[in-house]
């Protein structure tokens, strides 16, 4: 049976108290006009607040509201006339975003770094979109020790049978709905574990890069304090620039990537001595669907 696709939970209740309240009232019909407005949004990457207010009938003023509130959620970002959920060399996408994207490749790369566990392991787990789909290969390779920031996958896993489950505190960030800064850093600098299962935002050059510094230093201290350490990329990794560098592509013990990765990419990466795992992925069709 194919593995049930693990999306952040907020981006199902979000908008839930619009349940709460009676349909015909104006509360509810803002949320709901706020879901929709959200939804186009991360279905286009990119929009025109002024299309916005036509397609939604709202005045410019009111389409502005909105979006504010959307984007002090974490979800959507405004600049000059323009409203966004893709990512850019500077600014990460909302984890509600990212989960929509590459679905069948996160998949298929969860599974295939899942063999990487083994029983009796204490193994840190980052708040990535990727790392999220490995939840359904845990339950077989209990009894587990699960380290992370990541509220995210806390609740995903928090009822599991025969797994501790440590949540690392801190500053928690919207966006990424994951704890991060110093005391999160200081408390995972008091740890030491086994395996560290991670994914970045960027490939380029040999190093993996991440747009916000805070993650980079997040990522950095469970790369630090883990044994062996695993590096989940999808094959769009390769195609995006971020701002700060974490460290060298050989700095990991292996790195699984999906099959649309390019060959020469992966060359490149077995050249430097590097472990890579290619984990293969549905057809198109299949990968399309999986994604709506």
């Amino acid at each position: 049976m194919k593995e049930k696709e693990r999306r952040p939970a907020r981006a199902s209740t979000l908008f839930a108290a619009a349940k709460q309240v009676p349909a015909d009232s104006r509360h509810a019909r803002q949320l709901a006009r706020r879901q929709l407005m959200a939804e186009a949004v991360m279905a286009e990457g990119t929009m025109r607040i002024e299309d916005l207010t036509g397609r939604f009938g709202i005045s410019l003023m009111t389409a502005h509201r909105d979006l504010d509130e959307l984007a002090e959620k974490g979800l959507l970002r405004k600049t000059r006339g323009i409203v966004s959920a893709a990512p850019t060399s500077l600014i990460e996408s909302s984890d509600v975003y990212r989960s929509t994207r590459q679905a069948a490749e996160k998949r298929a790369i969860a599974e295939a770094a899942a063999v990487f566990l083994e029983p009796g392991q204490a193994v840190f787990f980052d708040d990535s979109t990727t790392v999220l789909q490995i939840v359904p290969h845990l339950a077989t390779r209990v009894p587990l020790t699960a380290i992370t920031n990541s509220l995210t996958l806390m609740n995903e896993i928090k009822g599991m049978r025969d797994l501790t489950l440590l949540g690392l505190g801190g500053q928690f960030h919207n966006w990424c709905n994951a704890f991060m800064g110093p005391v999160t850093t200081a408390e995972i600098r008091k740890l030491r574990a086994d395996r560290l299962f991670m994914s970045m935002s960027a490939i380029t050059d040999g190093m993996v890069f991440h747009q916000s510094p805070e993650m980079v230093e997040t990522k950095r201290a469970m790369f630090e304090s883990a044994a062996m350490r695993i590096l989940l990329a999808d094959h769009t990794k390769f195609e995006r620039r971020a701002l700060h560098a974490m460290c060298a592509l050989d700095d990991f013990d292996a790195i699984v990537v999906d099959s649309g990765t390019p060959p020469n990419q992966v060359e490149a990466m077995k050249s430097r001595g590097v472990n890579v795992v290619v984990a293969p992925v549905p057809s198109a069709k299949a990968n399309a669907a999986s994604v709506l």
